[in-house]
């Protein structure tokens, strides 16, 4: 992290020595990373590469085949729809372009304005009330075009 400051780096030095000697610690020290941070900068991966004795590569790979850990800051809100099977077949498709048209964006993006950030999601166990969305970590349960409304008009605020 040569051009991260005395403070970011001891941020993340705090994090990989809380679960360095865990099981699973690449997962638990990237998710703190990101609950510290809001995403996981690309500058970390070498000081977590080295802590574990992992390539660089490794970590990257990792980061990049999870959805849930973001290589830029997310908005002020995020906003997770369900893509799973349950939720598509309930309707979750029209759900999912009525809200990329809404916010004018697409999967992975975050408005100009920083107010929203718009990410899938593969199951977030609501398939009873599918299709199902999550926003700012609360569940909402049968998705529909009111209710994506008022989820737009409360982001955009």
């Amino acid at each position: 992290m040569q051009a991260a400051g005395t403070e970011t780096r001891q941020r993340v030095a705090d994090v990989v020595d809380a679960f360095k000697g865990q099981d699973g610690a690449l997962l638990l020290i990237l998710h703190g990373i990101q609950d510290e941070f809001g995403y996981v900068p690309d500058e970390t991966v070498p000081v977590v590469a080295d802590a574990l004795n992992l390539s660089r590569a490794d970590v990257h790979g990792v980061i990049t085949f999870y959805h849930d850990y973001r290589k830029h800051p997310a908005g002020r809100h995020v906003l997770k729809i369900c893509r799973a099977e349950a939720c598509q077949a309930m309707g979750g498709e029209a759900m999912v372009e009525r809200a990329m048209e809404l916010l004018g964006l697409n999967f992975h993006e975050t408005s100009s304005d920083n107010a929203v950030t718009l990410e899938p999601v593969f199951c977030l166990g609501l398939c009873a009330c599918a299709p199902a969305a999550m926003l700012d970590g609360q569940l909402i349960g049968r998705l529909d075009e009111d209710k994506l409304r008022e989820i737009v008009t409360e982001v955009r605020a």
